[in-house]
């Protein structure tokens, strides 16, 4: 049974997360020949001052870009 886990920024909508997992399931189940019954997808979503890039949030980087 494969599990694949999905980090996402905060902000997508709820159609957004169902044609996204309906695609890696579809494509999963394809690439490892299994039932898409068996696929499993976690998403688990992070706000921007939980997901950082080269040390700097993404709170930050959003900061910084409506000083400018």
């Amino acid at each position: 049974m494969p599990i694949i886990e999905m980090h996402l920024m905060t902000g997508r909508t709820v159609e957004q997360k169902r044609r996204v997992v309906a695609a890696v399931c579809e494509a999963a189940a394809r690439a490892l020949d299994v039932s898409p019954s068996t696929v499993r997808i976690l998403i688990s979503e992070h706000g921007p001052e939980e997901f950082s890039v080269a040390g700097v949030t993404a709170g930050e980087r959003s900061e910084s870009k409506t000083i400018k």
